[in-house]
């Protein structure tokens, strides 16, 4: 699993950090990004939407997202 660091970074940089990993992977491999912006969780949702995605809010303020390749 590719762990992709976004605390601090503001849309659209998670996504763009995410676009350049998800290249990089094989159907079924997953990416975590960490981050403590709300907001990325919709841009990656409907960047990602063909792909399985779930978060959780880990701590107050700081989610994980997890994208598993189709």
């Amino acid at each position: 699993m590719i762990t992709i660091d976004c605390l601090g970074d503001m849309c659209p940089i998670p996504v763009l950090k995410a676009q350049k990993e998800f290249k990089k992977l094989a159907s079924g491999d997953t990416i975590k990004i960490i981050t403590d912006h709300s907001c990325v969780l919709e841009s990656v949702s409907s960047k990602f939407k063909k792909h399985q995605i779930s978060s959780d809010e880990v701590i107050v303020g700081v989610w994980e997202i997890l994208i598993t390749k189709s």
